[in-house]
């Protein structure tokens, strides 16, 4: 229920099944906020004067200590001492700078110093690294198996991981069977670049690098690490496609164990950080008109339908146009949920999601995008808390109001309309099963706006046999038979019937689509009960009327309401 109170806006939720006041506050006061990005290729600003004065006296003093360290080694004194005395590194500098095993990719500065020296040797000057100034020292060395060098190609398909090509598996493979075909050395490159789907792939042509074994995923390291240098082998079937690959080149490995003296420097990126990679693009939830679940109609694929307003659909085209074959990411809280590539600019103001999704994760997404919609933050002015004492007692009362009222039901219906009444009675009892069991099977959980339209339904159930009954003893009293009299008053009393239920469901529905929560609970179930009402008053009631009158009098008898005794 949503109250405005001056400038704001107040929402009431009910949260039922949660019996903990933190857990409910923290869903309610988690507010989604959901983002378009797109990738940021602005460069960092210069430097200001002070800035560079800063840096530049921050590495002079550095150099001067390393020019330190490196004096005392060629007086003589041990490198254990001098990195104690001098390393700014604290996890090393007491056990002799011994860094372990270098990793070539955490510093490969130093791994390409250790290459051309001998074990035991010492740097006669300052290695210089991203981060500082360092003495090394060459303490072991061993092999350390094989890396590779290769480029692919790859043709992802639908159901395939982080794919956003239309191709279903058949077509990839017939795809990339005729790219082999074609494919040498020499133009492997530029078939990457036109024909690939993996995002990015026409800037970097393919190119993985290089590469050691329990790196890449098993087919694919498998295929490489048996194939000659310089051959094309393939297709090569992965989680994310396939691939043809291209291996340039292998190499031997050493491992190194080093001590380092490290002294940090400072870069222009430690005064001034480096952008983020994505920035911010002006689309957000607040143009999200809706997202869906839906299903791709050609491969039966599930993807996430997005939808936009009108400003939204501007906006998108535009983003759409300006990143045609890059990567534009969808952020909720600041965490990206989703990252498409872009293969076409989109103007219709709508788009998809794919991403390989079961039917569970896309729900989820789509719930999450929508919840996201929301612009503005979420504050909890109050709570309150009906604890299971209170809860428990409503409900023992609601159940004994609520048998009472059948009762009474039943009593009115068996002594005035006798035993139709007692038939109705019993359709009644099987509205009521059926009822529960819908309610049950979809998770409803009754409200008290629930309940309420729960029990009008019932109401609704009862008038249906009363307009049955009362055309029935119309037609007794004209002086028809009891069977043929049975059929009549169904068949005239259903006009009646369907005018009303179809009128109080178009109301219903008015009310789940406009209402607020506490009305759209009362219109949900006021909808199941007027069908379920529907099914009990004109089949059920039906149906054990005309078991009945097999066992009657063709006239009937005074157990029905109209019989006149001749």
């Amino acid at each position: 229920q949503t109250t405005r109170v001056g400038q704001e806006y107040r929402i009431i939720v009910e949260l039922p099944g949660v019996t903990d006041v933190n857990t409910a506050i923290k869903m309610i006061g988690e507010t989604p906020i959901l983002e378009f990005k797109e990738e940021n290729n602005t460069p960092p600003r210069e430097l200001t004067a002070a800035e560079k004065k800063e840096l530049d006296t921050f590495n002079a003093s550095s150099t001067r200590r390393i020019n330190l360290a490196l004096a005392d080694l060629r007086r003589g004194i041990s490198f254990e001492e001098v990195a104690k005395k001098y390393s700014e590194d604290d996890t090393t500098k007491n056990n002799g700078g011994d860094l372990g095993f270098v990793s070539q990719v955490l510093q490969p500065e130093l791994v390409e110093w250790a290459k051309t020296r001998q074990v035991g040797e010492t740097s006669k000057e300052a290695v210089k690294t991203t981060i500082g100034l360092n003495v090394v020292k060459k303490l072991e060395e061993r092999d350390a198996g094989k890396e590779v060098s290769a480029s692919h190609l790859l043709i992802c398909y639908q159901g395939a991981a982080n794919c956003t090509a239309a191709y279903t598996k058949e077509e990839a493979l017939s795809k990339i069977n005729g790219l082999k075909v074609q494919a040498t050395i020499q133009n492997f490159s530029n078939l990457v670049k036109e024909f690939s789907t993996e995002p990015g792939a026409a800037e970097r042509g393919g190119d993985l690098g290089t590469f050691k074994k329990d790196t890449m995923v098993q087919a694919f390291e498998d295929a490489v690490w048996d194939a000659s240098s310089g051959t094309i082998v393939g297709p090569v079937e992965t989680e994310f496609g396939y691939h043809l690959i291209y291996k340039r080149g292998e190499n031997m490995l050493k491992d190194y164990r080093l001590a380092w003296v490290f002294v940090k420097t400072k870069q222009k990126i430690d005064i001034v950080p480096a952008a983020d990679v994505w920035k911010f693009t002006g689309l957000s939830g607040k143009q999200l008109k809706r997202a869906e679940v839906t299903q791709d109609q050609r491969t039966g694929q599930v993807q996430v339908s997005l939808q936009f307003n009108e400003e939204g659909t501007q906006l998108f085209s535009d983003i759409t146009t300006r990143n045609a074959r890059k990567q534009v990411a969808i952020f909720l809280d600041n965490e990206a949920i989703s990252t498409p590539t872009v293969n076409e600019p989109i103007t219709s103001g709508s788009a998809v999601i794919t991403g390989g999704f079961n039917f569970n994760e896309a729900r989820v997404l789509a719930q999450r995008l929508n919840s996201g919609a929301l612009p503005v933050p979420v504050e909890i002015i109050s709570q309150q808390k009906v604890d299971a004492t209170l809860g428990a007692d409503s409900l023992s009362k609601s159940f004994k109001a609520g048998a009472a009222g059948l009762l009474l039901v039943m009593l009115f219906l068996v002594v005035y309309y006798r035993l139709p009444g007692f038939l109705a009675f019993a359709a009644l009892l099987v509205y009521t099963v059926v009822n529960l069991a819908i309610f049950k099977t979809l998770g409803v959980t009754l409200t008290l706006s629930g309940i309420a339209g729960f029990i009008l339904s019932i109401g609704m159930a009862v008038d249906s046999n009363v307009l049955v009954f009362e055309r029935l003893k119309e037609e007794l009293l004209s002086g028809r038979m009891l069977k043929s009299a049975v059929e009549e008053s169904f068949l005239r009393s259903w006009p009646s019937i369907r005018d009303g239920h179809v009128t109080t469901l178009i109301g219903a529905v008015v009310l789940m689509w406009f209402g607020s929560g506490f009305v759209q609970g009362f219109a949900v179930v006021l909808i199941i009960g007027v069908l379920t009402s529907l099914f009990s008053a004109v089949t059920v009631t039906r149906t054990f009327m005309r078991i009945v009158t097999q066992l009657s009098k063709e006239k009937g008898n005074s157990f029905y309401l109209g019989y006149k005794q001749e």
